[in-house]
C-alpha cells in the first residue's frame, strides 16, 4: 500500500555507496524510516528531497520495519538552513529534539506544524536563540513533562519576584525561595517570556526583541530542566554551544 503525504527530513543515514536511510516526521503517520535507494547519486530523482531540514511531499510504502521512499516533491528546500553554519546549528538542534523525542508512528500534528514553521522562521531570519526556547518548550509536553509557568508552584501566586526551580518543576516566587535553595534566579523579562512562550504558539510570536542576558537566562532554564527529566542526549547541543561561543551570526 502506497502512502502520500507531507513530511520534514529529520535525519539522514548511509546506506551502501548508493542509498539512504531517511528518517521523516510526517503529518499523518509520525516519525518513519524509510529507505531512499539511489538517493546519493547526483542524477537521483531522491536526492534533493532527501536532504536534511527539507519539507516535501513523498510517496512512499510503510513495512514492519524500514519503508521505502519511492518519490518526493520538495515543497521547501530549506537551502539557506544549510550554507549557513550558525544556522545549521540551531536547525540541528531543532531537528535532533524531534527526532530523540518522539516515538515511531506517532503522529502529532501539532509538533509537525511547529517544527515546520521553526524550521521556515530560522530562514527568514527571526531570531534563532528565541525559536530554539519556543520549540523546547512545545516539546515538553510531548515528553510528559509540564513545568508550571504561571505561577508559584508552592503557594500559587501569580505576582512578584520569581525564579525557576529545576526540582520543584516550575516558578517559585520570593515569598517560597527557601524550599528550593538551588533555584535558578531570573528576570522579569525571562519569567514574561517563558509564561507566555508555554501559552502561543510560534505563528503568534511576531517580532520580538530579547536582550542577551535574558536570552542567557532562558538557556540555563532549558539547559538544566532537559538535562534533569528528559532523558535526551543530543549530539547537536555540544556543536550548538560551541558554534554560539565562536561565531557571530551575519545579521548581528
Amino acid at each position: 500500500m502506497f502512502n502520500k503525504g507531507e513530511g520534514i527530513v529529520l535525519k539522514t543515514t548511509d546506506y551502501g555507496e548508493t542509498n539512504k536511510i531517511v528518517t521523516l516526521l510526517t503529518k499523518n503517520w509520525g516519525k518513519i524510516g524509510v529507505m531512499a535507494r539511489g538517493a546519493k547519486k547526483p542524477n537521483s530523482k531522491l536526492s534533493s528531497c532527501s536532504q536534511i531540514f527539507t519539507i516535501g511531499s513523498y510517496l512512499f510504502q510503510l513495512n514492519r520495519g524500514l519503508g521505502m521512499l519511492h518519490q518526493g516533491e520538495t515543497i521547501q528546500s530549506m537551502r539557506g538552513l544549510r550554507e549557513d553554519i550558525y544556522l545549521t546549528a540551531f536547525a540541528a538542534y531543532i531537528v535532533e529534539l524531534a527526532e530523540k523525542g518522539t516515538d515511531e508512528r506517532k503522529p502529532i500534528p501539532k509538533l509537525y506544524e511547529q517544527l515546520a514553521l521553526s524550521l521556515q522562521y530560522l530562514q527568514e531570519a527571526y531570531d534563532p536563540d528565541i525559536i530554539k526556547t519556543i520549540f523546547e518548550i512545545k516539546m515538553l509536553p510531548i515528553l510528559g513533562l509540564k513545568p508550571v509557568f504561571h505561577e508559584c508552584v508552592h503557594c500559587k501566586a501569580k505576582e512578584g519576584i520569581f525564579s525557576f526551580s529545576v526540582r520543584e518543576n516550575g516558578f517559585l516566587c520570593h515569598r517560597c525561595f527557601e524550599i528550593d535553595p538551588y533555584r535558578i534566579p531570573i528576570s522579569p523579562s525571562t519569567t514574561r517570556l517563558l509564561s507566555q512562550f508555554a501559552r502561543i504558539n510560534l505563528e503568534q510570536i511576531g517580532s520580538i526583541q530579547v536582550k542577551d542576558q535574558t536570552k542567557k537566562e532562558l538557556d540555563v532554564v532549558m539547559e538544566q530542566y532537559y538535562d534533569t527529566y528528559s532523558g535526551l542526549f543530543l549530539k547537536s547541543k555540544g556543536v550548538l554551544k560551541q558554534i554560539k561561543q565562536v561565531w557571530k551570526p551575519a545579521q548581528d
